[in-house]
């Protein structure tokens, strides 16, 4: 499918055109919204509001149009979702639905995917090819192993494609040809990528990995936790991996016809020299440390998105990478791209990124103020470094001054562009009266925690939590899978911990005065976010594209029940007693 790297990629003009686009950012902002306004000036949305063809004036189009969020949007794209092929937010009939994975907001959210949306995607991969390929250069010979998964498209009753953000992507048919120049040769087969079944998928991608061991360049996921789960994979399933090279038979648990045949022609024969060798390296490493550049000694990087909710997965990510750079993939969501990684050599933890100012028109709106809305957003080259805004997108897939929902801060300027950090959802995942914690304040929280589970040579594999409003005063409960057993004085500890890592104001002052009751711990047995996993996978999302739930809430009665029937112990702070 991502075919062998040709020679019409110039690595050179693609940074020349970023560096000449960013420097008049403001012009290309402009020139932006009118080429989107001018694409869909028949579209009824926008005609509702008093915008025409004639509209080009930023300034007109903020007077106009209303900040919006999925919800106010929603309707519309449903009329779209159920075959209205009228211009409703787009001059043009839409080719495909993206379906968001329904982890961040609790349920999945349709969003329109256009020509022009692919052609950004494919544009700021180039970009961020350039910059990547210019720290690490990639052999012309090199392959990837990447863990990539096309879940399957479907039909809405309106006749309209319908499959996740990456799916539109992978099956689009401009990403192939377009993808050619810069991507190095995928270890693994199509039939792999597509594969129905996606555990399948993954031991396959494993296994050609290996195959290809000395080859491979880097390793690639889309998500963090799509690489630490490929690992902690391989621990449980190497052996069963060396069997096949050396025999040179596939597995048995490989029951998808296209998938055995394609995986026969890379399985030829008996290997046991490399048997052996993936045998040795695994019995000698310490842990798993360093497992990575272990199986493919050539391997230069490690690439995925590694920040936001994918943060608690980089510590156990660089572990199996040792001494190999994590790269931090580019910015963007189900609704577009924003900003590439230009600076691959920062550490995921310092990762910043260049709003790229072609692929939408950008504004962002003081998160300070947005509850009250006191103050207007801002355009993309009036950002003050250090303030935190949330992004507001007008996309050319009919997404006009919509409120994304991120929280980002802008950190310095590319030439005139902003570089920016992610720093989480901006929609409240924890509060029962004036109590006010994010995304970000769990994962704080976590992994304050964590550090007195790892004075016992335990981490948490994966964690979410729930607000409890069932008894009087509510609660918050947290749920944590752990590697291993320890002591309960060790885990009274680490939820007392977890009590005092809320440091939210109202949050400290509701605990005291007991208007929120006792957080509780409750530890689940192993394999218990996998079966959560497997439940989103159930539903449509992607494998690719899955994020844990950091907040399960109420409406979201199964995977409640996952981890209720799945907890095997149970604790209650005394922090505030």
């Amino acid at each position: 499918m991502l075919e062998k790297k040709c020679e019409t990629f110039n690595m050179n003009r693609v940074i020349d055109e970023f560096e000449e686009m960013t420097r008049d950012a403001d012009q290309v902002q402009k020139q932006t919204l009118r080429d989107i306004l001018h694409k869909n000036q028949s579209a009824v949305y926008l005609r509702n509001f008093g915008i025409n063809g004639n509209t080009t004036d930023p300034e007109a189009f903020k007077a106009l149009i209303p900040l919006v969020t999925d919800l106010d949007l929603e309707p519309y794209i449903k009329r779209m979702v159920d075959g209205d092929t009228s211009p409703i937010l787009t001059s043009r009939p839409v080719p495909a639905i993206s379906l968001s994975s329904g982890t961040s907001q609790g349920r999945p959210k349709f969003v329109p995917f256009t020509d022009e949306l692919m052609e950004n995607t494919l544009q700021l991969f180039r970009t961020a090819f350039a910059f990547r390929n210019r720290d690490f250069p990639i052999d012309d010979n090199g392959r990837a192993l990447q863990f990539i998964f096309s879940s399957k498209q479907y039909i809405s009753t309106g006749g309209v494609p319908v499959g996740t953000a990456t799916t539109n992507v992978y099956r689009n048919p401009n990403f192939k040809a377009g993808m050619k120049s810069i991507q190095s040769l995928c270890c693994s087969p199509d039939e792999v990528i597509f594969s129905p079944d996606v555990h399948q998928a993954l031991y396959c991608h494993l296994l050609s990995g290996i195959l290809f061991r000395d080859q491979v360049q880097y390793v690639f996921a889309s998500f963090a936790h799509g690489l630490v789960h490929a690992f902690r994979t391989f621990e449980q399933l190497w052996e069963e991996i060396v069997t096949d090279i050396e025999d040179g038979v596939l597995s048995s648990r490989i029951t998808v016809p296209s998938v055995r045949t394609a995986m026969a022609k890379l399985l030829r024969a008996p290997n046991p020299e490399l048997a052996d060798t993936i045998r040795a390296k695994c019995t000698s490493l310490s842990n798993w440390y360093g497992l990575i550049p272990a199986l493919f000694p050539n391997s230069k990087y490690v690439y995925g998105i590694m920040t936001g909710s994918m943060e608690p997965y980089v510590k156990k990510l660089r572990h199996y990478a040792g001494e190999l750079p994590l790269v931090s993939h580019d910015y963007g969501s189900s609704e577009g791209w924003i900003a590439a990684n230009v600076t691959p050599r920062l550490s995921p933890e310092e990762a910043t990124f260049a709003v790229v100012p072609n692929l939408g028109y950008f504004e962002f709106l003081p998160v300070s103020e947005t509850e009250e809305a006191k103050e207007k957003p801002v355009g993309l080259t009036e950002v003050k470094i250090g303030q935190e805004y949330e992004v507001v997108i007008t996309n050319y897939a009919g997404l006009y001054r919509y409120r994304l929902g991120d929280v980002v801060k802008i950190v310095g300027f590319y030439n005139n562009t902003p570089q920016l950090k992610f720093i989480c959802r901006r929609n409240l995942i924890l509060s029962i009266n004036i109590d006010k914690n994010t995304e970000r304040d769990l994962q704080m929280s976590v992994e304050s925690a964590a550090k007195r589970l790892a004075e016992e040579k335990i981490e948490v594999i994966d964690f979410s939590s729930h607000v409890d409003v069932s008894t009087e005063p509510g609660h918050y409960v947290i749920y944590w899978e752990i590697s291993g057993e320890t002591d309960d004085d060790v885990l009274q500890n680490c939820c007392n911990c977890l009590d005092k890592g809320f440091i939210d104001e109202g949050y400290m002052s509701s605990r005291k005065c007991k208007t929120i009751g006792a957080l509780e711990l409750r530890v689940v047995q192993k394999g218990t976010f996998r079966k959560v996993q497997e439940h989103f996978l159930g539903l449509g999302s992607s494998a690719g594209q899955f994020k844990m739930p950091r907040c399960v809430k109420p409406s979201n009665v199964k995977v409640l029940q996952i981890l209720c029937d799945n907890a095997v112990s149970r604790f209650f702070s005394t922090a505030f007693e």
